[in-house]
């Protein structure tokens, strides 16, 4: 890799840690641009190419995250919820809240989270991470069994 390419990853790097550190906080693509000190354009197109998704699809990723830990305390309402984590449309949130979680925020703060109060909160969350691929996946625990192949 050239140095070029290097810093430019460092760049990329900076803002994108903007965004873990700051989820809160009304962010943009020319905001976190600047951080990178880049345009908009090309820090768009370059994030994408580092990190598989748009600046604003990892933002609500992160602003997911914590609204998943917020719901599962259950002592804030939705709303409050969304904008704890920054978001400024009960409806966007609830949209893509949704679509990375596979539940409404509604039915996933109603759920049984007892499970998952003795997990360690770094195990939680890189286990809990919201991803579209995933969306109401659960893969097996190390304790089950794996379905042998032919039958019983």
């Amino acid at each position: 890799m050239t140095p070029e390419a290097l810093a430019e990853l460092a760049r990329l790097r900076k803002a994108r840690d903007l965004m873990d550190r700051e989820y809160a906080r009304p962010l943009d693509v020319p905001t976190l641009a600047r951080s990178a000190f880049m345009s908009s354009a090309h820090f768009s197109r370059r994030f994408r190419a580092a990190y598989g998704e748009s600046p604003y699809g990892y933002l609500m990723t992160r602003r997911i995250e914590r609204a998943k830990a917020l719901l599962r305390r259950g002592d804030l309402s939705v709303t409050e919820v969304c904008v704890e984590v920054g978001c400024t449309s009960l409806g966007s949130f609830s949209a893509r809240f949704t679509e990375l979680v596979g539940l409404s925020p509604s039915a996933y703060r109603a759920g049984d989270h007892s499970a998952a109060r003795p997990v360690p909160a770094c195990v939680a969350k890189a286990s809990g991470r919201p991803s579209r691929g995933r969306a109401g996946a659960a893969a097996p625990s190390r304790n089950e069994e794996a379905p042998q192949a032919g039958g019983l």
